[in-house]
């Protein structure tokens, strides 16, 4: 039995909260980062994978013009050099990661992985491709970085595959 209080904001649960609106707003708070996060990547390895340009060695609007134009203002320009080994292959690569880390976030389907995954690949762009902008927070994929952070830590407790999956293990016995 919960016993209740007089607030500035009105009556609330003694009980701490449990089962009151601020619980539930805590359970629900990433969904809206998961659905951003999760179409934006899926969006960005659709968008990659359709430009025939972008999966292209050389030329105008190509990741390998795009790497060679950051590749002495970079932080770890050792990485660059390993994406101009391959840039197809390294075009590829991050679109086909952008997809999967937006898939899994959106559908909630190993989802701390697919954060980590989206916080890494953010990492490496960050530190290659905006490690010039200045001032830093114009560069858009510092912001992504610390918006991969809390569904690393959080993952998806709501509308997600895996606490279906984490349902279903609770009731086999």
């Amino acid at each position: 039995m919960t016993h209740t209080y007089r607030t500035t904001a009105g009556y609330g649960p003694v009980d701490g909260g449990r089962g009151g609106w601020r619980e539930k707003a805590s359970r629900y708070a990433l969904v809206p980062l998961r659905i951003f996060l999760g179409v934006t990547f899926i969006y960005a390895g659709i968008d990659k994978l359709t430009d025939s340009q972008f999966m292209a060695a050389s030329g105008s609007g190509s990741i390998g013009e795009l790497m060679r134009s950051v590749r002495d203002t970079s932080a770890v320009p050792a990485l660059v050099d390993l994406a101009l080994k391959s840039p197809e292959g390294f075009g590829y690569a991050i679109a086909f990661g952008e997809l999967a880390v937006g898939i899994g976030t959106l559908v909630g389907l190993l989802a701390r992985l697919a954060a980590l995954g989206g916080a890494l690949i953010s990492l490496s762009l960050w530190l290659t491709v905006s490690w010039q902008t200045e001032p830093y927070y114009y560069g858009n994929d510092l912001a992504y970085l610390m918006a991969w952070l809390p569904l690393v830590l959080g993952g998806a407790a709501v509308f997600s595959l895996d606490a279906l999956l984490a349902e279903r293990r609770r009731r086999i016995p």
